[in-house]
């Protein structure tokens, strides 16, 4: 598997990554004082989504979700989806 962490057609701005954020502090109903981590990933093999955001909440073990979407366009009832601590 390929990816590239090169420039990306669809850069969020640091508004878009926080209002994101606060969707996940607020859906999983995490502390506050837990770092999130997101990372838009754009693969380029056959049958890969072509974008992707990688959600990682730093807790004892980390918890990971994935979002075949751009940060952009991630929308609340995307994140609400999501089961804490799977």
């Amino acid at each position: 598997m390929s990816f590239s962490f090169g420039k990306q057609s669809q850069k969020a701005s640091s508004q878009e990554i926080e209002q994101v954020k606060q969707w996940i502090y607020q859906a999983l109903q995490i502390d506050d004082e837990i770092s999130i981590s997101l990372s838009q990933l754009q693969c380029t093999e056959p049958g890969c989504p072509p974008i992707e955001t990688v959600i990682n909440v730093m807790t004892n073990p980390v918890q990971q979700y994935k979002i075949h979407k751009s940060i952009t366009e991630i929308e609340y009832t995307d994140i609400s989806m999501f089961e804490p601590g799977k």
